[in-house]
């Protein structure tokens, strides 16, 4: 079977640390936007959370993982199954 191909981890991250530091400064802590930049935050929070359980469910099956960092680079070399360790 060919390697799952998923996000890295550092897209979520980047995501994250642009809408906490920069758009919630932007938008202000008491306007109406706020609270919709914070659900956005807590549901990137949940799909990292989701690919994690994801990723473990892949290492007990012994199915390879293939971190992607863009649509349009060819694959990365797959993680074998036991490397695949989830990051904390």
């Amino acid at each position: 079977m060919e390697p799952i191909p998923l996000p890295s981890h550092i897209h979520y991250e980047l995501l994250l640390q642009l809408l906490e530091r920069q758009t919630m400064q932007a938008v202000g802590y008491q306007s109406p936007q706020q609270e919709q930049v914070h659900d956005l935050i807590v549901t990137l929070r949940k799909a990292l959370s989701q690919q994690k359980h994801l990723e473990e469910s892949c290492q007990r099956a012994n199915l390879a993982i293939d971190y992607r960092w863009s649509l349009n680079a060819a694959p990365a070399n797959p993680m074998p199954p036991d490397l695949c360790q989830p990051q904390s």
